[in-house]
């Protein structure tokens, strides 16, 4: 049997692979992705941000032929922080996309089951369906590092066989608008309803050459700082960005020899636990032996807390008698702390436009851009990879920016209210508490909570106010 070892550190992420098998992962590798077009280069589309909304988009968008310039202000190999966990909803996108192959030959953690527990140590396991597990199809956990390369490397090749072009380390400056009619506004505000016409993007950092591209569609795909994200909500409509009771601080923490972690396939971790109430605390197993362990909490409750989320999490793990004992032997990756943003997709009641606007005229923004994370589970790749699509047909088939604006609300918008109604409850202890003694006994509880977790395919009844009461008290 190859020696294990700690090997491929993306940005100090560790990726557990046999020693003699360590040579050339695509992951741990820069990718080529040609010359930098000329300046003024007019374009079908311009995607800025090469995560999965972005590269998802891309790739769907040359599929249909077009020529599409792809921006990424990283440069493979890069980390991008998350849980790390890819749920059932992403892997039709990521077949359809071609990477799924892919993912499954490289080292990653298969997702058989979800373990929670309440601030009281009341915990409830719920298997995944075992028709989906043997389908390859319940989930897979493993670091955003080593997906995100699997991702953009294909779509970015899509797009230069489609005759597209595709840049790395571009910092993208700002979006220019064009000063006609318009046409539909997805909505009140105070900004016009300006055609979106070209980025203006930084090559080589602060003293590096600047260049000017063209295209009547932008997706912006930057995550929660997204360049066209801002153009559109802040400078046209004078919206803020942040709202602190919509958004969650999050905290991450890569470790080693964590006990009942050691092998490939398993449960995922979620415990509610009261020196973080409210907030979570996960464990996050990427691959054997190697755990992603993190924290979170919405912003507008951490500032009101006495200690950051570094501090917390510490705590837990050394003092916590449900953790201890499992990190009494455990190393954590140097380097591997991190803390970031989740833009939660839970509905913004001073808003007609939900969870926030993410629409105009030649803009179109997609997963943490557009304000799309699960406000339950913190979750976002699905739902990035939902509306890359979402976006690449809008665009292919000429619709408006209020046509996207209100699918992506139908498609997505019942199971973001329903995770923003689980994250109220488990704000209160006592009821969490209550909750937990329900799911261990009821089936139909477990599966609701799965749902949530899961990020699979929604079902109607989920939704259903009354649906929820009676599966709770009776």
């Amino acid at each position: 049997m190859a020696t294990r070892t700690l090997k491929g550190w993306i940005g100090r992420v560790p990726i557990m692979t046999d020693a003699k098998a360590s040579v050339g992962r695509l992951w741990e590798q820069p990718i080529e992705t040609g010359p930098v077009p000329k300046n003024d280069a007019v374009f079908d589309a311009i995607v800025v941000g090469g995560g999965p909304g972005g590269s998802s988009a891309a790739g769907y968008l040359a599929m249909s032929g077009k020529k599409v310039l792809l921006i990424e202000k990283g440069v493979w190999p890069r980390d991008k922080v998350c849980g790390d966990a890819v749920g059932g909803k992403s892997l039709g996108h990521v077949a359809a996309l071609g990477v799924k192959a892919d993912l499954e030959a490289t080292p990653h953690f298969r997702v058989t089951g979800i373990v929670f527990s309440s601030p009281s140590g009341n915990a409830v396991r719920v298997p995944l369906p075992e028709e989906a597990v043997e389908r390859l199809e319940a989930g897979y956990a493993l670091p955003r590092a080593q997906f995100d390369a699997l991702l953009f490397s294909r779509c970015q090749g899509m797009v230069r066989e489609a005759g597209g072009s595709v840049i790395q380390g571009g910092d993208v400056r700002s979006v220019l608008f064009d000063d006609g009619n318009g046409g539909e506004d997805p909505g009140e505000g105070s900004g016009d309803a300006r055609h979106a016409r070209a980025v203006v993007v930084r090559i080589g950092g602060r003293k590096g050459e600047e260049f000017t591209f063209h295209s009547k569609e932008i997706v912006g795909a930057g995550g929660y700082l997204c360049p066209v994200a801002k153009s559109v909500v802040a400078a046209s409509y004078s919206e803020p960005m942040v709202d602190r009771d919509h958004y969650c601080g999050g905290y991450r923490e890569y470790w080693t020899n964590v006990k009942g972690c050691e092998t490939s396939t398993g449960d995922i971790e979620i415990h509610f636990v009261d020196s973080i109430n409210p907030g979570y605390f996960w464990i996050f197993p990427v691959s054997e032996n190697v755990v992603n362990v993190g924290i979170g909490m919405v912003m507008s409750l951490l500032d009101k807390q006495k200690k950051k989320l570094k501090a917390l999490q510490a705590e837990v793990i050394a003092n916590h008698p449900m953790f201890k004992d499992r990190f009494a032997e455990a190393e954590m990756v140097p380097g591997s702390a991190k803390g970031w943003q989740l833009p939660f997709g839970s509905p913004r009641k001073k808003s007609k436009l939900n969870p926030r606007r993410s629409s105009m005229n030649g803009i179109k923004l997609v997963g943490d851009a557009a304000s799309l994370v699960d406000p339950f589970s913190g979750e976002g790749v699905g739902n990035a990879l939902v509306t890359g699509e979402m976006a690449a047909r809008h665009i292919v088939e000429q619709k408006t920016p209020l046509e996207y604006q209100e699918e992506v609300w139908a498609a997505l918008g019942p199971e973001l209210i329903n995770s923003f109604r689980m994250q109220k409850l488990s704000r209160r202890s006592w009821l969490l508490n209550w909750f937990m003694g329900k799911a261990k006994k009821k089936p139909a509880l477990q599966e609701i909570i799965t749902e949530m977790i899961a990020s699979k395919e929604a079902q109607e009844d989920l939704h259903s106010p009354w649906f929820m009461m009676k599966t709770l008290l009776f």
